[in-house]
């Protein structure tokens, strides 16, 4: 029995004023389905979701909703108010006065990181986002619609988070720049490009392979109305040649199509578009030490205790160092940060810094963004409309548009930016000029996926030394090749490589020491140790069966891949074009599991021959 059909949208239209957002809005969600939805800024995923929310009608279209649907949303700011506590907050929605939802605080809040008698008024940015997040998942409701939810929160709670939500009973829609989370929780993709909603039907670890597959196609077709276009111009040039009356029907039709197809690959190219920066350089460096702590101690008086962030510390940073640095909140990550930059002293011990070490810094709050400031003066603060760019001049215009703003954007106030360009207009100012010190405090939070992907590339290409702060882990991955984990009361663990370096590391410090007091002599009988349980009837007959099973599925995916590669199907048949492409991922997957199900079952029977012999 299919799932549960909780809400559809069919032949929706969206308009801001003569501004057409979406055209021809075609999705469903249904009891269980974990999706997350994917699209540059300013593509409308906010917009989608009030639309499942009710909160913005369609202009056109209809919009059904299963009776009796609940519905949440992750609140992105919360407003506490005074004397309410977080207990009060998170079950607002529900009648808890008889305690019959006090098991969810043991369930949901805890694990969260939260005292549910705490003031609201008290809560730091982070618990207050926690906070929110406990709201909507105590709510239990039928679809549950998480924006950015991992922003602000620690490692481990995502990792909990993951898990709660591949459990959840209802439809989960969730936005996310962090790919690892939705990786692991996404089950499907809803990508909105150029106003059309397309639906990837696997998890987001599918969806590079299937954009990429669906672009190819689109690039055919252009190339392919190019073609015929290029003939319909070179006919009317003729028939002015030969002074031939000329089809004014034809020589119309002509010139509509020539203005779509312009208007076509000018919106492709718009998509594809990322921020272009060229290689990023910094000052030279004289001393092969950025900097140094030795035997730091800081402490701070946290009401009634002290709370001890730094311990006896020891650590020497060398320049071209690619350090990441994770840990709860609280830990002592931004004071690691300060005491770095001279923002604060240590309270016993030395920070050691080169005397040529000159550092950009990349603050989560943007405190150096003024409201009322243009987007031109936090470029060229004197005025100008140049700007230089690590030693060449640029038109401010011209560089923010490398940076995918409109140029017309340039007077516009920084309080009339989403986050995300509030973002970007910081990596802007930033990597304009570069110090041989780059630090970065959550860069990640609120970016799109294509500035995060080029993100990474210019902090691939950047020689100096690099700091960043982060909970997203494949950020992480990609960009350092050092960690400092802070554990809290004063404790930091330093682990060569990336964050699943760190993981396994700290997994492997978790298992008991095996020590063996003496050598032991193991008989030649307990080396060839047999399996306990042979291989059954079912698997001795599954086995049988899959080789015909893996011809049957190669045969399947070497018909469909030509008909996908044909440039005119999509134009075409766009309803078998999209079949094509679901049947196709389908059969790679299961072609996948077949293959591994072999492997696992042949060696079982291996096995189970030298076991008989």
């Amino acid at each position: 029995m299919p799932p549960t059909l909780l809400l559809s949208v069919q032949n929706g239209v969206v308009r801001y004023g003569d501004r057409l957002l979406f055209a021809d809005l075609n999705f469903s969600l249904r009891a269980g389905e974990k999706v997350c939805l994917v699209g540059k800024n300013g593509a409308g995923k906010t917009t989608l979701m009030n639309i499942i929310t009710g909160a913005r009608e369609l202009d056109e279209g209809i919009r059904w909703q299963l009776q009796g649907t609940t519905i949440g949303y992750l609140q992105q700011e919360v407003m506490p108010h005074k004397g309410q506590s977080v207990r009060d907050f998170i079950f607002a929605a529900l009648n808890n006065q008889d305690g019959s939802h006090d098991y969810k605080i043991e369930r949901i809040v805890e694990p969260l990181d939260l005292n549910p008698d705490d003031a609201m008024t008290n809560l730091s940015g982070g618990q207050l986002r926690r906070a929110a997040l406990a709201r909507a998942l105590v709510e239990d409701p039928d679809i549950l619609l998480l924006d950015e939810p991992t922003n602000h929160l620690d490692l481990d709670i995502i990792e909990w988070l993951e898990t709660y939500l591949k459990g959840y009973r209802g439809a989960v829609l969730c936005i996310s720049h962090d790919k690892a989370f939705l990786e692991h929780v996404s089950e499907e993709v809803f990508w909105l490009d150029r106003g059309r909603l397309r639906v990837c039907p696997r998890g987001f670890s599918f969806f590079d392979e299937w954009a990429v597959m669906l672009l190819e196609q689109e690039e055919r077709e252009l190339q392919n109305r190019q073609k015929v276009l290029d003939q319909e111009v070179e006919w009317a040039s003729r028939g002015v040649k030969a002074r031939r009356k000329r089809n004014v029907r034809r020589v119309a039709l002509m010139k509509q199509e020539r203005d779509r197809l312009r208007s076509d690959k000018n919106a492709l190219a718009r998509m594809l578009a990322k921020i272009e920066l060229g290689p990023l350089e910094m000052a030279e460096a004289s001393s092969r030490i950025a900097a140094e702590f030795y035997n730091v101690h800081k402490t701070y008086s946290d009401g009634a205790r002290e709370k001890t962030i730094l311990s006896g510390f020891h650590l020497r940073i060398l320049r071209g160092d690619r350090i990441g640095i994770v840990g709860r909140n609280g830990s002592g990550k931004s004071s690691f940060l300060r005491l770095l930059v001279k923002e604060e002293l240590p309270d016993s011990g030395k920070v050691k810094l080169a005397k040529d070490l000159e550092f950009s810094y990349f603050d989560q709050t943007r405190k150096d963004l003024k409201p009322d400031h243009s987007l031109q003066r936090v470029l060229c603060p004197n005025g100008s409309d140049y700007i230089d760019v690590m030693g060449k001049t640029r038109h401010v215009c011209g560089y923010l548009k490398d940076f995918l703003f409109d140029p017309r954007m340039a007077s516009h106030a920084v309080s009339t930016l989403s986050g995300g360009q509030k973002n970007r207009l910081l990596l802007a100012k930033i990597m304009a000029n570069p110090q041989n010190l780059l630090i970065l405090d959550e860069p990640t939070n609120d970016l799109d996926m294509d500035t995060l992907d080029r993100l990474e590339e210019m902090l691939a290409e950047y020689k100096g030394t690099l700091i960043v702060v982060s909970h997203d882990r494949d950020f992480l991955d990609q960009t350092v090749s050092k960690i400092l984990a802070f554990e809290g009361d004063g404790k930091v663990d330093v682990v060569i490589g990336g964050y699943q370096d760190y993981v396994n590391w700290k997994k492997s410090k978790e298992k008991p020491d095996k020590v063996l007091s003496a050598p032991v002599k193991v008989k030649k009988q307990e080396v060839t140790a047999k399996p306990a349980v042979p291989m059954s009837y079912i698997q001795t007959y599954e086995l049988a069966q899959l080789p015909a099973k893996i011809d049957a599925l190669e045969k399947e995916i070497a018909q469909i891949e030509p008909r996908l590669a044909d440039p005119d199907l999509y134009t075409q048949d766009p309803a078998l074009f999209d079949k094509l492409t679901r049947a196709l991922a389908h059969a790679k997957a299961t072609l996948h599991t077949a293959e591994e199900r072999w492997l696992e079952l042949e060696h079982l029977r291996s096995e189970s021959e030298n076991r008989d012999a």
